[in-house]
């Protein structure tokens, strides 16, 4: 699909924050983005969109990327501080099938599937095997990392694991933070892998723009599936959607309240502004 020529370019343009860091880079970097509520989405296919991070991590430039879901865009518009920074990602994957219908509504775009975190992790691993570049992984739990890190070995065997930082399941000082800092950008990463769960992944790489040098990949559950400690709904109940349901049975202490919550509020919002208020 031909991105640039889309016939909608008047709603891009008012979907983009010319004057936001992100959308200079997005500009830069030839994809348009589309505005869902608050996020600005980018569309690009995965192939594409993995191409772009490799461009850019290829000159360790600090870049962000994540790949959100309903749950990501409902807390971006229920919390001021993700909501104030959510845009300075410069690359935001619609991970959902509901976040692509309702882009496709507003938009026309045509898009036939979502980006999810796992799968746009694949693409870029195996990018960065072809080109040998180095990766980072920071999150997540020291097992979880043990077990990623061995299967990019054996799966990816051109990348090369720079360093591994467990989570602290808290916030760091500002010393730690400093400290976090100074040890990925010494260890070469042109990517990080950045397995925090959201939101606290999304604050994690929109706070690090401008100090960490390289792509930085907010792709939270990747981690656990690539570890093989969760698995992958088929891709035909993905594409229906119901993907979200497949991980309920998996974590249903955990989800259960986060869906009924979040896919309640995105319903009402995607009615709302489709047929009252007019505009994403």
């Amino acid at each position: 699909m031909e991105i640039i020529d889309n016939p909608v370019s008047n709603e891009m343009s008012s979907a983009r924050d010319s004057n936001s860091s992100s959308g200079e880079i997005a500009a830069e970097l030839s994809f348009p983005t589309f505005k869902l509520f608050l996020p600005r989405y980018c569309v690009l296919d995965i192939d594409s969109a993995a191409d772009k991070i490799i461009e850019v991590a290829q000159e360790r430039r600090s870049f962000g990327v994540t790949a959100l879901a309903v749950h990501g865009l409902i807390e971006s518009l229920r919390s001021s501080a993700l909501g104030e920074k959510i845009n300075r990602i410069q690359m935001i994957m619609p991970d959902g099938q509901p976040i692509v219908w309702a882009l496709n509504s507003f938009y026309r775009l045509g898009l036939r599937d979502k980006v999810m975190g796992p799968w746009l992790t694949t693409a870029v691993l195996e990018r960065a095997s072809d080109k040998g570049l180095s990766i980072y992984l920071y999150g997540s739990t020291q097992d979880t990392l043990d077990k990623f890190s061995q299967n990019i070995k054996l799966r990816h065997p051109g990348v090369h694991i720079c360093g591994t930082h467990a989570d602290r399941f808290r916030e760091a000082t500002p010393e730690e933070d400093a400290a976090d800092i100074k040890k990925i950008n010494a260890s070469g990463a042109h990517i990080i892998l950045v397995g925090r769960g959201c939101p606290r992944q999304e604050h994690w790489v929109a706070d690090h723009i401008g100090s960490v040098n390289g792509a930085m990949m907010a792709v939270g559950a990747a981690f656990d599936y690539h570890a093989e400690k969760l698995s992958l709904a088929p891709r035909w109940l993905s594409r229906m959607g119901l993907e979200w349901f497949l991980r309920l049975i998996q974590e249903p202490r955990r989800l259960w309240r986060r869906y009924l919550v979040t896919n309640s509020m995105f319903i009402y919002l995607f009615f709302k502004h489709r047929f009252i208020v007019g505009k994403p």
